[in-house]
């Protein structure tokens, strides 16, 4: 069979690599395998990126702990409930910041012979287990507040008020300092809805407060509480299905397996393609294996360009690293599109 024609792999010049000015992606025959300048690149901005979230989260770490301590004493002295479970989810905020800045951390260590992928996928853990700490605290607020239904304490509003406000103010420059950072990562994501559902907390103090103050409905601090409680379950079960989704090797939500499918075939070199595995290592870093049936008459040569093409059009589809296997259209193939993974079978011993 003779070849259909390649399309144009003409070698990119240096001066069009080292202009910093063009973007990676559009940049011809920039690819996962051999070429230099796209990984460090690559590196070197992922590297950035673990750097300013450290920061943000070292700052706002430091921010949430002072003032914990405070929500703690003062829920304790005016015997609110809106301002304990306040207190309490500040707490969840700081061990969840610690975790995630000891995530980032480790992440940056190297890859090893059995850890190939490096301890990216360290965040994703944080991630999960951030999220569960979501649902237990929401299930222990909703728990005492109906408690306090039953029997409403006497709560010293003032100090209350004083206090959330205080609170308020505090979770609104943690949140704006940690909105500033990366939260398309999943591990930064599931910190920053810590603090965005103690800055509910916080809110829901103060109208509690309010309206004890002005009507004397006592039930308002459990009623209130319970809400901010609903609203912590939403964004809990929301971080812990993506982890979990990434943590079984599920196909990243925004990439479209038939849209990878069509972009390989269109090669005219690509006579089918089957075996494709889509996954996530961690938030923003996508993979991908396949096997391709591509005609026997190709020359090596001929098949590097073509990998060097899909590659390059693979980047473009948000998927950083590639793995493609090319098989001759010669021999006998599965024609699944994503073949079930089996036990590898039992190895036999041979006698010789």
């Amino acid at each position: 069979m003779t070849p259909k024609p390649l399309q144009d792999s003409k070698p990119p010049t240096d001066a069009h690599l080292d202009d910093p000015h063009v973007p990676h992606h559009e940049q011809p025959n920039a690819h996962c395998h051999g070429d230099n300048h796209r990984h460090d690149d690559a590196d070197h901005i992922h590297s950035h990126s673990h750097t300013d979230n450290q920061r943000i989260i070292t700052i706002a770490f430091a921010i949430i702990a002072s003032y914990m301590i405070v929500e703690v004493i003062g829920g304790y002295i005016t015997g609110s409930l809106a301002l304990l479970s306040d207190a309490g989810h500040m707490f969840s905020d700081a061990v969840s910041l610690a975790m995630t800045l000891f995530a980032f951390i480790i992440g940056k260590k190297s890859a090893t012979s059995h850890k190939t992928f490096g301890y990216r996928r360290f965040e994703i853990l944080i991630a999960l287990i951030n999220g569960l700490t979501l649902l237990i605290i929401s299930a222990g607020i909703i728990y005492e507040a109906v408690l306090r239904f039953q029997q409403p304490p006497q709560i010293a509003t003032t100090g209350m008020l004083v206090i959330s406000t205080i609170g308020l103010i505090v979770n609104l420059v943690v949140a704006k300092l940690m909105h500033d950072g990366d939260t398309d990562n999943l591990n930064m994501k599931s910190a920053y809805l810590h603090v965005l559902s103690d800055l509910l907390g916080s809110v829901a103090a103060i109208i509690a407060a309010i309206m004890i103050m002005l009507f004397g409905w006592v039930w308002a601090d459990a009623a209130v509480s319970i809400l901010v409680a609903l609203l912590i379950v939403r964004s809990g079960y929301a971080v812990v299905k993506n982890a979990a989704h990434i943590l079984m090797e599920g196909a990243p939500n925004h990439i479209d397996q038939s849209v990878i499918i069509k972009t390989l075939s269109a090669h005219p070199n690509v006579l089918s393609v089957h075996d494709l595995h889509v996954w996530t290592i961690t938030s923003g870093l996508h993979s991908l294996s396949c096997h391709i049936i591509v005609p026997s008459s190709l020359t090596l040569q001929q098949t590097d360009a073509l990998l060097s093409d899909l590659q390059h059009e693979l980047q473009h589809l948000g998927i950083g690293h590639s793995t493609i296997q090319f098989e001759s259209d010669l021999h006998a193939h599965s024609t699944q599109f994503n073949c079930d993974i089996t036990s590898a079978p039992p190895v036999h011993a041979h006698a010789h």
